[in-house]
């Protein structure tokens, strides 16, 4: 197993934040005896000293204790602190606790903002107001002891030297949350207030197999390349990321034994969008088709370095908009595919509808062969490595979340029997299923998980997640889709918007300057100036509901017909108005880049 890193570069797991009217001093409390660190109220800048500050009996510092510096933020004039100030303990990876962010709080270090332009002070507010809502990012873990980006495969192999390094040094930088706002926290040389961040999903259960008790754990790790929300990061990017790429790993210990599986997910990898239109389901738009073999091929090519072999399931419909899309995707993996990467379509919906996904049996059938030859992780009582994972299965849909998270479930099931019967404690008949509290537990933990990677990208738990669940559809379970369903429309077309500026200011995907701001990108001029789909949907209620009490004066005043008239043909005109321009309805980020 992975040994702990070098002592001196422990990381503080219990701290003091003092507030005083010029700075900030964080003092460890954790019984580690380190320097408390000192952050200017002024400019952000950082110093350890050996004491806190002495205050003025006048004004006495408010105090509050923090688990974590996640990090710092430079934006036009001020510098913003953001800590851990609540935690929740949510079990261990492979013996060491982690932890998950209940509460992230952002600390100003702004006051040299009030010599700052008027013009400036604004865009500097907006931006603190988009670190708001950074501050309600879901699914954040950390750990104080283990690196929690890489799978215990990577931890494993990792050299003597290698795991005596700071955490943050042995982090994969795909995985690592807060990689761009440790930046400063790097430059100061602060190894022990550097705190690994993932973005992810981390569940575990125990359970009796006869008289062994087995414990299962599922992590879930984002990556941060191509982050964002469901309509506004799709596809991948021209270095071939893609959007919701997510690595999941399913962890087995039991007797002695550590076995570890990986799968990952992600975005199809061609340059393709799908803005919100206001229209329940906007068209799919391929943008320059003629790179779409490059960019798959650097997409590939990665997978390869990081996974070995790979299998690319492809399971987007074979007709409409997504028929058009598995077209250009198959015939980009025409010059990829080889003796180290097969490409695999299963139409989801043709085969399996709405509720008969025991049919995925046959997509098993068809990379069996593959899983049993690229095998897992597999140590044993002596931590030795018995089996190792040469490869992954790669699986996508539109929007890698329902569809494929069912289809993980099923890989994720059939690769746990197979270990439980490399070690003996299953025999050659014996299933997951044949044991109902662990088969129980087992379909809850993909659920829960595919709910957490749902909420981040979509905002909403996952569809499908009934059968995940419980391992058939439900009507209870049709009934929640519908509605999940509506509330992705709603906040894919009036709130992720806003939220995706939050995410690309704090992955540093858009770098905040004099030159490059916010006012550039959002002046607006005219009718998109004031447009807003609650304004329209106001105003088209206010004419129908003149229209009707028009009409009921009409026996009255025929003057009233030409009024009914009116105000019904201006209801229309605006409903027509917004259904042709719904694009300037919507909440669309104001940070957004153009494709690089």
């Amino acid at each position: 197993m992975m040994e702990k890193a070098d002592p001196s570069q422990k990381l503080y797991t219990r701290m003091r934040l003092w507030e005083f009217p010029d700075q900030y001093v964080i003092e460890p409390t954790d019984g580690s005896a380190g320097s408390c660190l000192t952050i200017s109220r002024v400019d952000g800048s950082m110093k350890l000293v050996d004491d806190i500050p002495q205050s003025s009996s006048l004004r006495v510092p408010k105090i509050q204790t923090i688990f974590g510096v996640v990090g710092m933020l430079k934006l036009l004039a001020g510098s913003y602190l953001l800590v851990v100030t609540e935690r929740e303990s949510v079990g261990s990876y492979l013996g060491h606790p982690i932890f998950k962010v209940s509460s992230l709080k952002v600390f100003p270090c702004d006051h040299s903002l009030k010599n700052s332009p008027l013009e400036q002070k604004k865009m500097e507010t907006e931006f603190f107001r988009l670190l708001g809502v950074a501050e309600g990012t879901p699914g954040l873990y950390f750990s104080y002891d283990v690196n929690l980006t890489l799978s215990a495969q990577r931890l494993h192999n990792l050299g003597d030297e290698s795991k005596l390094l700071p955490l943050w040094r042995q982090a994969d930088p795909r995985f690592l949350w807060n990689n761009y706002m440790l930046e400063v926290l790097i430059d100061n040389k602060l190894d022990p207030y550097l705190l690994p961040v993932i973005q992810g999903s981390f569940h575990s259960f125990q359970a009796a197999i006869g008289k062994d008790i087995i414990d299962v754990t599922l992590i879930a790790r984002r990556c941060t390349r191509r982050t964002g929300t469901r309509m506004w990061r799709r596809g991948a990017d021209s270095d071939g990321y893609v959007a919701n790429f997510v690595e999941s790993e399913q962890i087995m210990q039991l007797n002695g034994h550590t076995a570890s599986f990986v799968q990952i997910r992600g975005s199809i990898p061609l340059l393709w969008d799908q803005i919100v239109d206001l229209t329940y389901k906007p068209k799919f738009e391929i943008v320059r088709l003629e790179e779409a073999p490059r960019v798959a091929e650097r997409h590939f090519l990665d997978l390869r370095k990081k996974y070995g072999n790979v299998v690319a399931v492809d399971l987007v419909n074979k007709h409409g908009g997504e028929g058009r899309l598995n077209e250009k995707f198959a015939n980009a993996m025409q010059h990829i595919v080889g003796d180290d990467v097969r490409y695999l379509h299963f139409d989801f919906h043709r085969i399996c509808g709405h509720i008969h996904f025991e049919n995925l049996s046959i997509l098993y059938e068809q990379i069996e062969d593959f899983l049993i030859k690229n095998r897992y992780l597999l140590l044993n009582e002596k931590g030795e490595k018995v089996e190792e994972q040469l490869g992954a299965v790669r699986t996508n849909c539109i929007d890698c979340l329902d569809r494929t998270n069912v289809t993980q479930s099923m890989i994720g099931r059939k690769m746990l029997e197979f270990q439980l019967r490399r070690i003996g404690v299953f025999d050659a008949e014996e299933s997951i299923s044949t044991h109902p509290n662990f088969d129980e537990n087992f379909k809850i933990l993909w659920a829960n998980h595919g709910d957490d990677i749902s909420i981040q990208y979509s905002g909403t738990p996952a569809l499908k997640g009934d059968f995940v669940r419980y391992g058939q559809r439900t009507a209870q379970g049709i009934l929640k889709d519908g509605y999940n369903a509506l509330m992705r429309y709603y906040l894919n077309n009036f709130r992720d918007g806003t939220k995706q500026d939050a995410i690309d200011l704090v992955q540093g995907h858009f770098i905040v300057s004099i030159s490059r701001d916010m006012a550039s990108t959002s002046q607006k001029g005219g009718l998109e100036a004031v447009a807003s789909f609650p304004l329209a949907l106001s105003l088209v209620m206010a004419g129908f509901f003149l229209t009707i009490m028009s009409l009921r004066q009409v026996p009255y005043d025929l003057r009233h017909l030409f009024f009914s008239t009116l105000w019904a043909s201006m209801s229309v005109a605006i409903a027509a108005y917004v259904k042709a321009n719904g694009r300037m309805f919507c909440n669309r980020p104001r940070l957004l880049k153009p494709r690089s």
